[in-house]
């Protein structure tokens, strides 16, 4: 039987710690030393255990991490947060548009996070943890992960420039009709990607302003520093669509003067 527990950790305070059995998390998440689960919000046995284990919670925690649909911000309930956020889709056969969700309580002494679809920023921190290279706490934990979501975030926008440029070049050397369903489908891209960025990053900025314990001046630069990574990264996708309209226009320009001058020679021909 599969377990809705993928990942469980007690942090040692100094980069890295120990996995924790399926049984001992709950009581890790309780003590005062800093503990992780990730669980899959695809198995059925999620939503029982996050009611069961985290009851000490708000029932609105819980609730929002195993809601349907998301989309990135934060909430505020004392001492803690509730951070939604989103990363490019980089699994097999996916679309990095179609971002993937991560669900987040964290405080002082708990982090409980929830995905249905894996990411590879999850990934990257585990394998930081199993090299002592973590996160030593709360506050460098976040900024791990939104370090590693906006690293992949770049590569992504850096492909759809590059895209962008190359479909731009081609339509002035040889303009064609079939380069139309390529601009749609980079402004599509844009549009999609935006959607969930911008919302990020006021999400980001919501959070650098929080007087919360585990958040010293430290994290706090490192959170202003990716506020304006995300703020870079909505601003580009702006340029983006604007650039793909205008190829766009002058695509269809350049195929209207091209008709009006075969109806000329026709035009001609005929008198």
């Amino acid at each position: 039987m599969t377990n809705p527990i993928l990942l469980a950790f007690d942090f040692d305070g100094e980069g890295g710690g120990k996995s924790v059995s399926d049984k001992a998390i709950a009581r890790e998440l309780k003590n005062e030393s800093l503990a992780w689960v990730h669980l899959d919000l695809s198995h059925p046995d999620t939503k029982p255990w996050l009611h069961e284990k985290i009851s000490y919670l708000d029932p609105f925690v819980v609730d929002a991490l195993v809601a349907e649909e998301t989309r990135p911000r934060i909430a505020e309930i004392g001492d803690g947060a509730l951070i939604i956020l989103r990363g490019v889709n980089l699994n097999e056969n996916a679309d990095p548009e179609d971002m993937v969700s991560i669900r987040l309580w964290i405080d002082a002494e708990r982090i409980i996070s929830v995905q249905r679809r894996q990411l590879k920023a999850i990934l990257d921190i585990e394998a930081r943890i199993k090299t002592g290279k973590g996160p030593k706490n709360s506050g460098d934990f976040i900024n791990m992960l939104l370090a590693r979501l906006s690293e992949r975030m770049a590569n992504v926008l850096i492909e759809l420039d590059d895209a962008t440029d190359d479909v731009e070049e081609k339509i002035l050397e040889n303009p064609d009709t079939a380069f139309r369903e390529k601009i749609i489908d980079i402004r599509k891209e844009a549009i999609v990607l935006r959607r969930y960025m911008a919302p990020q990053k006021d999400a980001i900025a919501q959070l650098r302003l929080c007087e919360f314990s585990w958040l010293d001046g430290g994290h706090k630069r490192h959170l202003q520093e990716n506020f304006d990574h995300l703020l870079r990264y909505v601003e580009d996708l702006d340029a983006i669509r604007e650039r793909a309209q205008i190829v766009k226009d002058e695509l269809a320009n350049i195929i209207a003067d091209r008709l009006n001058r075969n109806l000329y020679v026709l035009s001609v021909i005929a008198a």
